[in-house]
């Protein structure tokens, strides 16, 4: 881990999170340094204010157990204030141009962070503000729960670098910011799903270049065996994502042999440890014996969705 230094928080400040791939290796080293900081610091019952009478607007599109309460927990740990700002509380949801939202927030807030479907919303907040914008979770990417899941591993493993992690499911949100973050921290990555939903094509290529950067390699297969094969971490996520519904019996079908199980995590390495991003649907995407097993660590990435996004709304806002 690199040590936390003044330069690359000057690097940091002011600056938008919307996706992993935006930061350099350092970077992302230097907010994982910074949340396991905090965290030590909120366990010890010492006093970090760091956003003393700063205001975080947070604007939810997509309901949320973890990342509403996070933030706004977060913002309060930090001296400062989150504001729940519902869709269907603003102007934004009655036809507002995405554009004047954002520069109406920007004279009142000192950040926002935004929680939607469609990523290029996210996009357009950060062109017209004037303040940080922090992606909450996309359909294309949800880069806090990316952070907080390599802090977690950090913690665990007490390092990054040459791991391997295994994410068996949809192509989706998560297999990319997952894939993106571990080729920048020179992680080794396998993605296995069904035909027909593999992560973005643009996205994968990207991550590849990133990835002869560090000397990381990502695989993406269509056998869960072959993915899982030696791996450190198995990671999945539920195969019918909000706004997928509609698609649920699809996918079931599609996914049924893509189940993380006790026959599964038998080709993983002995200490392997099972991550998933919540919440989860316990006899689909998982076996109850492995998500509530020994080595299943969910509750300690939960936790540290706090942590990380602290470090995130620390560095940019203050």
């Amino acid at each position: 881990m690199q040590v936390v230094n003044e330069e690359m928080a000057h690097s940091l400040k002011g600056r938008d999170f919307l996706m992993l791939v935006d930061f350099t290796k350092e970077e992302l080293h230097y907010l994982i340094n910074l949340a396991i900081d905090l965290k030590k610091k909120q366990k010890a019952g010492e006093t970090h204010h760091i956003l003393k009478g700063k205001t975080l607007g947070m604007i939810f599109e997509k309901s949320s157990t973890r990342t509403r309460v996070s933030f706004e927990v977060g913002m309060y740990q930090l001296g400062g204030q989150g504001l729940f700002l519902s869709s269907n509380d603003l102007q934004i949801g009655r036809g507002e141009t995405i554009w004047d939202t954002a520069q109406t927030l920007s004279r009142y807030l000192d950040g926002i962070m935004i929680r939607t479907f469609a990523h290029r919303k996210v996009v357009e907040l950060a062109r017209g503000a004037t303040i940080p914008v922090i992606n909450g979770l996309t359909d294309l990417s949800h880069p806090c729960q990316a952070l907080a899941d390599f802090q977690t591993i950090y913690e665990k493993k007490g390092t990054l670098e040459g791991l391997k992690m295994a994410y068996i499911g949809d192509g989706n949100n998560m297999a990319h910011s997952l894939m993106m973050g571990a080729a920048k921290l020179g992680m080794h990555m396998s993605i296995a799903t069904p035909e027909g939903y593999e992560p973005d094509s643009d996205l994968v290529q990207q991550t590849k270049a990133n990835a002869a950067e560090t000397g990381s390699r990502l695989v993406i297969c269509h056998d869960p065996k072959e993915a899982v094969a030696d791996a450190d971490i198995i990671y999945t996520d539920v195969w019918a994502s909000m706004g997928q519904e509609t698609e649920q019996k699809e996918r079931e079908l599609a996914f049924a042999n893509f189940q993380v199980n006790d026959e599964l995590a038998k080709y993983a390495k002995k200490d392997f440890q099972f991550m998933h991003c919540l919440p989860a649907h316990r006899g689909e995407e998982v076996s109850e014996s492995v998500i509530d097993g020994a080595q299943s660590i969910i509750f300690d990435q939960a936790e540290n969705r706090l942590h990380a996004q602290k470090a995130i709304m620390a560095a940019i806002m203050s």
